[in-house]
């Protein structure tokens, strides 16, 4: 389920974002990095969504870097 637009959808058509163990946030394409994961679809209309929101905190319940929304919008 995508935490910006919140619609279920297959892993396929999501990008896993990925807490790691020492509390670092990235985006995981293998979609096997060991950390909780969060999914966000894969366009420009749900990154907006998700940044306006702070859907990415709220997911991890932590301050996400800013860095974090130029990663992801290189995926869509």
């Amino acid at each position: 389920m995508c935490i910006a637009c919140r619609e279920m959808k297959q892993k396929s058509e999501l990008i896993r974002i990925v807490k790691s163990p020492k509390g670092v946030v990235t985006p995981d394409l293998t979609t096997k990095m060991p950390g909780r994961g969060a999914y966000i679809c894969k366009n420009k209309a749900c990154f907006e969504r998700a940044e306006k929101s702070n859907a990415i905190a709220r997911a991890f319940k932590m301050a996400t870097p800013k860095d974090i929304w130029a990663e992801l919008k290189e995926y869509e």
